[in-house]
């Protein structure tokens, strides 16, 4: 039964027209980048991620653009980067974990698409990161309190995304662009089924 209604979404998926792109949201190791890229897939739509053409505009890692010029530049940068993707024909558009905490971001994101926040545990989350030297906000001498105190800070500003889509530990990657499809199925104002 579950599996006729994963099937079900896939072939209305297959069907539906992406009608404002889909911005997903959520601190670093929810996997807006891997979800993305699946969800994109399953749409058909370009994955995009606002990372990845900063880094390309500034021709530089994110981690040397914070260092060199700071935090507040990038975002600034950041902010530039959404505007102009948004303005793009509807795709997927992974965003780094603190362009929605800022308030013109998330007008510019209700005003142009639909923001979907990827939600995971603390846990999860830790696992995912704890890793990876790649995040600048978490090179500081106790990482994990760091991404406490973000979490914390963040959770109550991603609460106020459009959509809301639990990522759960024992899903896939997958299943989680299937639970963020299905969320959207509901929204005739993102996802016309044609």
């Amino acid at each position: 039964m579950l599996k006729l209604a994963a099937e079900s979404r896939r072939t209305r998926a297959m069907r539906a027209q992406l009608k404002k792109t889909v911005v997903l949201v959520g601190m670093m190791g929810a996997g807006k980048t891997a979800v993305g890229k699946a969800l994109a897939a399953m749409l058909e739509v370009p994955f995009r991620d606002s990372d990845a053409a900063i880094e390309e505009a500034a021709n530089r890692s994110i981690a040397e653009i914070f260092e060199r010029d700071g935090e507040p530049f990038f975002r600034a940068r950041e902010s530039q980067v959404i505007d102009r993707l948004l303005d793009e024909r509807p795709s997927v558009l992974s965003t780094g974990g603190g362009a929605f905490m800022s308030e013109a971001n998330r007008r510019l994101i209700s005003s142009k698409g639909v923001s979907v926040w990827l939600n995971a545990d603390m846990p999860v989350l830790w696992n995912r990161v704890r890793h990876k030297d790649s995040r600048p906000l978490l090179r500081t001498a106790n990482p994990k309190a760091t991404l406490q105190a973000l979490y914390d800070a963040r959770v109550p500003i991603y609460a106020l995304a459009d959509v809301n889509v639990h990522a759960k530990p024992r899903y896939s990657v997958d299943d989680t662009a299937r639970e963020v499809l299905t969320a959207l199925l509901t929204r005739p104002d993102v996802l016309e089924e044609v």
